[in-house]
């Protein structure tokens, strides 16, 4: 276990796999939300998902049993957004995704458009449109801007994987020969917009993930300690795989309640 210098007084989460595994809650996820909320810890619980609102996720965890506050959900939609917004205040988006996606921009003041748009918007959907991908890349190759949402090549279903927005990702740019700008995790902006939506400092804030190469791996480069839980993708041995490592390794999250 790492040395570190200075107490955890704020928490990031990820959300599946360490909270909630297909609709239901991990060993000890509801205590760990419980045990922040009592210490008032500020937290956020991050997603890549960016189908689903905040309000939407509020739901969903709350039906496992996790309460979390709608405010404390950051979704890779709401990052892209907040980028956006800062880049071109007030711009014009073509979008590609469900309502988390949508509603976000909006919510920034974004124009939705087809028609010479200052960003093409690539997020996850479950019915991906050829011809809202063919719209995208004409787009593109007419001067629009490619942002998206999280490189994740494929997401969960009761059936099996789907492609996701990293795989579209893919198709649009060997069409277009463009590389799209990926908002969400392992980007380190996804946590830097997070510690500043609850005013924490990189040395006090820890992260909590079951990914080596997309939680963990961000949480470094922005200067967070890093917990990987084994209830989720990675396993405990695949970790001496990676060139880095996390500052401590725990079978669940159930593990760092005391530690709030």
């Amino acid at each position: 276990m790492t040395t570190v210098e200075h107490p955890i007084e704020c928490w990031l989460t990820d959300m599946d796999g360490v909270l909630v595994h297909e609709g239901h809650a991990l060993p000890g996820a509801a205590d760990f939300i419980a045990a922040l909320k009592r210490a008032d810890r500020p937290f956020l619980v991050l997603t890549n998902n960016s189908i689903f609102t905040a309000r939407d996720l509020r739901a969903r965890l709350a039906a496992s049993g996790i309460d979390v506050p709608e405010e404390a959900i950051w979704t890779s939609a709401l990052a892209t957004a907040q980028f956006l917004q800062q880049q071109v205040p007030g711009g014009r988006a073509y979008a590609i995704g469900e309502a988390g996606l949508t509603t976000a921009l909006h919510d920034v003041g974004y124009t939705m458009t087809d028609s010479d748009p200052d960003y093409v918007v690539l997020g996850e959907t479950r019915t991906y449109s050829f011809e809202a991908i063919t719209r995208a890349i004409r787009l593109i190759e007419g001067g629009a801007r490619f942002i998206a949402t999280n490189p994740d090549p494929t997401g969960p279903s009761v059936d099996g994987p789907l492609p996701a927005t990293g795989a579209v990702a893919a198709l649009i740019t060997r069409a277009t020969g463009r590389e799209p700008y990926f908002v969400g995790k392992p980007n380190p902006m996804m946590f830097r917009s997070a510690l500043n939506r609850i005013e924490a400092h990189s040395e006090t804030t820890a992260m909590v993930g079951d990914r080596m190469d997309t939680d963990v791996v961000a949480g470094i480069e922005a200067g967070l300690r890093t917990f990987l839980v084994l209830t989720g993708s990675t396993r405990a041995e695949d970790v001496d795989r990676f060139p880095f490592r996390p500052s401590q390794v725990v079978p669940s999250i159930a593990d760092l309640v005391g530690l709030v």
